[in-house]
């Protein structure tokens, strides 16, 4: 996986400052920007796979807190896109060893221990592999919702 050297600077030296307000998505911003001038065919790539996720039912999308777009479905978080192209997944961690396992992805650029995942769209296959992981995410939560029991007053005790 090629490394977005600047993005990896800035997180490592910097990223004290990513709790100053609006910082990180003017950061984000400006990664936007440079992918404009170098390879705005990944922006196509990014509003591409934006758009399948926002078919998928329940699934919304917003504004990541740390920059970038964030997918969420039910309410929960399954991944962040950052405008450099580099997606952030999060699954069990017996999921994730075995999606380490195949070599494509890397453990999550600051969580390396947790269940996050990290993975930089470079290339139309990348793209696509980038909507199985998102999807690949969906199903785990949407199977963590459809297995926990409804809600009724008489499964509370008095």
């Amino acid at each position: 996986m090629k490394k977005d050297k600047v993005f990896s600077f800035v997180v490592r030296h910097l990223g004290f400052l990513k709790d100053v307000p609006l910082l990180p998505h003017v950061f984000d911003s400006l990664l936007k920007f440079r992918v404009f001038l170098r390879n705005p065919v990944l922006l196509d790539w990014l509003d591409e796979i934006e758009a399948e996720v926002l078919q998928w039912e329940g699934t919304v999308v917003g504004l990541h807190q740390y920059g970038g777009i964030q997918f969420d479905h039910k309410g929960k978080e399954i991944g962040h896109l950052h405008s450099n192209g580099l997606l952030d997944v999060l699954y069990t961690r017996e999921m994730k060893l075995l999606l380490l396992k195949e070599g494509r992805i890397q453990p999550h650029h600051v969580f390396e221990k947790s269940g996050w995942i990290s993975f930089y769209i470079l290339t139309k296959e990348d793209k696509n592999y980038a909507k199985e992981l998102l999807k690949i995410a969906y199903d785990q939560v949407q199977k963590k919702f459809a297995t926990r029991k409804p809600y009724t007053a008489q499964s509370v005790s008095p």
